[in-house]
């Protein structure tokens, strides 16, 4: 298992029946986890003192509770490659109990950053990143921090909106980033005509979502035609791809098989697949957070 175990803003403080105790900077949630089928004691005294709280309704979705929580607030997560340039990620409660940020791909951007930073290419010809399904930008953030040329690409606005904001707080305004409001497949589609291509390629698709015009997307059904168009967009030179997954019936060897079949025939390298994880205070244990696959040249 591949764990983010480098933060100190974030900790997973315990876990018991279905719900999981984080602190997130100075505030306390307690959110549903459905990795979580023990019922053990709750001794932490974070399960009495929560600033949040996400209640699951048996009839889908769910509502919060608030004790004395911002509308808003920011951590700080700083890569190992870069000491001196902490991310900044703004966070807000929102729709079916997020936050605006997936700490364990903490694991992740480590992988990568490092990479990119390996390269030391210069400044008028950096390494091209695409970030597909990108969310408020975790990976972008990390990837741009580390001298990468980011093409940032999400269908939904608001994510956009929020992932240049954690740009402009991360001290990375100016940074080259492309940021695309975009349904992603049609976007690899265009990106194909045109010609481009890239040195990495992020993914980190839904489990299942709809298109603008009703197009329907399921990860089981979709991603290994979709993992097929996009790395057509690979250069020649390129360093890695990373796809990551929720969804439980896609388990780390179903990734390793997919991204070899796909890559390692043609490129060589070297594929792997994991789950990933952050440790959880009280037990000592470790939390299953979804599984990852990576390719590298």
């Amino acid at each position: 298992m591949w764990i983010a175990d480098r933060w100190k803003d974030y900790e997973v403080l315990d876990t018991s029946a279905g719900e999981k105790l984080e602190r997130w900077g100075d505030y306390i949630l307690v959110r549903p986890d459905p990795q979580v089928i023990w019922s053990t004691p709750r001794l932490h005294a974070g399960w009495k003192q929560k600033n949040g709280h996400y209640h699951r309704s048996s009839k889908g979705g769910g509502q919060w509770e608030f004790f004395h929580l911002p509308d808003e607030w920011s951590i700080r997560y700083t890569l190992k490659e870069l000491p001196n340039r902490p991310l900044t990620f703004r966070l807000k409660p929102f729709s079916f109990k997020h936050t605006g940020l997936f700490p364990e791909q903490a694991a992740n951007w480590e992988w990568f950053s490092r990479l990119i930073k390996q390269e030391n290419r210069p400044k008028d010809r950096p390494v091209k990143v695409l970030n597909l399904f990108a969310y408020t930008g975790g990976a972008t953030l990390a990837a741009a921090a580390a001298g990468a040329a980011v093409t940032h690409v999400d269908a939904s606005k608001g994510m956009v909106s929020w992932a240049r904001e954690n740009a402009l707080s991360s001290g990375l305004g100016e940074a080259p980033i492309r940021w695309l409001v975009d349904d992603c497949t049609k976007f690899v589609e265009r990106e194909i005509r045109r010609g481009s291509k890239y040195d990495g390629i992020i993914m980190d698709p839904p489990s299942y979502g709809r298109g603008p015009k009703g197009e329907i997307w399921k990860i089981e059904d979709s991603i290994w035609p979709f993992l097929n168009l996009t790395a057509k967009l690979l250069s020649e030179d390129a360093l890695f791809l990373l796809i990551n997954s929720y969804t439980t019936g896609l388990q780390p060897a179903v990734l390793s098989y997919m991204i070899g079949a796909v890559l390692e025939k043609q490129r060589g390298g070297r594929t792997q697949a994991q789950e990933i994880g952050l440790p959880v205070t009280e037990s000592g244990l470790i939390l299953p957070c979804g599984a990852s696959g990576r390719w590298e040249k």
